[in-house]
């Protein structure tokens, strides 16, 4: 793409073109008809100022010598002497009531007969040449006095006018493009510094931009560039984060895994082997876990580029997900119940991270429930939210545990756990604008309520 400098000045110098063009149209037509109005006045005027001299009170002799004198005079004009080039180009008859020719001058053309009809006409001259003419009827003394003038001489003018107008307009255009090319330079040098400070800076420098003084129209791609790169800054911090968690979690495990494999190598009898390697494939099973519950962190990130949240039924997003996860706690001998009324639950939501809250829920429960018990699923409306409820019957929480269970990598009892399912639950109803709580039962076990607003209320997120 061409710079923004040259097409500017392609659009400006062609629209200057363009209007020269059409005002040089309108120029030359104009100057034609004020030529031909000013030229036709000035043959009427010398007809009859011919007509005043014509009407002097003279005896006939002294008119015929006054004839002569004119004859004389007007044949004196010669194309190259003192006299103007044009002259020769202008021409005056007279005739008599006979049609005899009184006064003419050299030049002027032939006529088979005289012109009969008055005013203003175009004749062309037995020499095929073109002549304005004006012809004045004298009623008192009876002569017709013509007055003509070549067409090449208004020509001429016209074609001089024209030249005399058009080189100056290309050569000021010319100049004009030169300056609106220098002026446009200097309009977009704020840019240019603009792209001279972002080349100059380091490849690895997300620091905002400082440029001042800085027009107004380079301040929203300012803007919009320190939005870039604080989305990038925030970017590469949350994978830095995940870098470090990743790193500090899994270097526990991988060495309790060499130390399962060690004790697998050395094991002296086949029940050691045996013990070391289920130690071995739970230690498996936990990394694997542990590298799930971080990927899913990754993508649960807050500010992170969230799917569209959706107007969806949460009773049937629920309900789907128990199908797949019923198999896997009737193979750990536990129930599930769910409890839920046959009103919709709209919200405003995104199925996939409801499936993931659950699943980490439920798991939850799964790993604190006894033998044979029953993890009861529940949905209910209050307040403008929909409360999804999972509860369990194991020994519940310490109420000084209560906050740090969202925290990152903290696991209290449960030594197979990477401390991250909660968070993962929390970072997910902050997402879709409402809360998860925790509380004892007064019967035993722990209740974990995600709460999510109405698809009518679901706007902002919960203060």
């Amino acid at each position: 793409m061409s710079s923004i400098r040259r097409r500017t000045l392609t659009l400006i110098i062609g629209l200057l073109l363009a209007g020269l063009a059409v005002l040089s149209v309108f120029n030359l037509h104009d100057s034609n008809h004020e030529i031909a109005e000013v030229y036709d006045a000035q043959l009427a005027q010398n007809a009859r100022m011919l007509q005043g001299v014509m009407r002097m009170p003279l005896a006939s002799r002294q008119h015929a010598e006054l004839y002569r004198a004119f004859n004389t005079a007007l044949g004196e004009a010669v194309p190259h002497g003192d006299g103007h080039p044009y002259e020769r180009k202008i021409a005056f008859q007279v005739w008599n009531p006979s049609g005899d020719v009184l006064v003419h001058t050299a030049s002027a053309p032939s006529f088979s007969t005289p012109p009969t009809q008055p005013g203003f006409s175009d004749v062309v001259d037995l020499n095929n040449r073109h002549w304005r003419a004006f012809l004045l009827e004298d009623q008192q003394n009876g002569l017709r006095i013509w007055v003509g003038e070549r067409d090449d001489v208004r020509a001429d003018l016209v074609d001089r006018i024209v030249r005399h107008t058009l080189w100056p307009n290309v050569i000021g255009s010319l100049l004009l493009a030169a300056m609106v090319w220098l002026a446009i330079g200097w309009g977009l040098k704020p840019l240019t510094n603009m792209a001279a400070a972002l080349r100059a800076r380091h490849g690895g420098s997300l620091e905002p931009l400082q440029l001042t003084p800085l027009p107004n129209e380079l301040e929203p791609m300012q803007a919009a560039l320190n939005r870039m790169l604080a989305q990038i800054q925030e970017v590469l911090g949350r994978e830095r984060r995940f870098i470090a968690d990743a790193a500090h979690e899994m270097r526990t495990p991988l060495a309790v895994l060499r130390v399962h494999a060690q004790n697998l190598q050395e094991a002296g009898t086949e029940q050691q082997r045996r013990e070391s390697l289920a130690f071995l494939i739970a230690g498996v099973d936990r990394t694997s876990r542990l590298v799930n519950q971080l990927l899913t962190m990754a993508r649960l990130e807050p500010k992170a580029n969230a799917p569209l949240l959706q107007r969806l039924d949460l009773s049937e997003t629920v309900r789907n997900s128990l199908v797949q996860l019923t198999p896997w706690l009737l193979s750990k001998h536990l129930e599930l119940a769910f409890d839920v009324s046959a009103q919709p639950f709209p919200v405003l939501a995104d199925a996939a991270a409801i499936d993931i809250a659950l699943n980490n829920l439920i798991s939850n429960a799964a790993t604190f429930s006894p033998e044979h018990g029953v993890i009861t699923v529940q949905l209910s409306h209050a307040d403008g939210f929909c409360h999804l409820s999972v509860e369990d019957q194991g020994p519940g929480i310490d109420e000084a545990d209560r906050e740090r269970l969202f925290e990152r990598f903290y696991s209290r009892g449960n030594a197979q756990g990477a401390g991250l399912g909660l968070t993962i639950v929390a970072t997910i109803a902050t997402r879709l604008g409402g809360r998860i709580t925790l509380a004892n039962r007064a019967d035993g076990g722990l209740r974990a309520t995600l709460s999510i607003p109405t698809a009518r209320q679901a706007t902002s997120p919960p203060g």
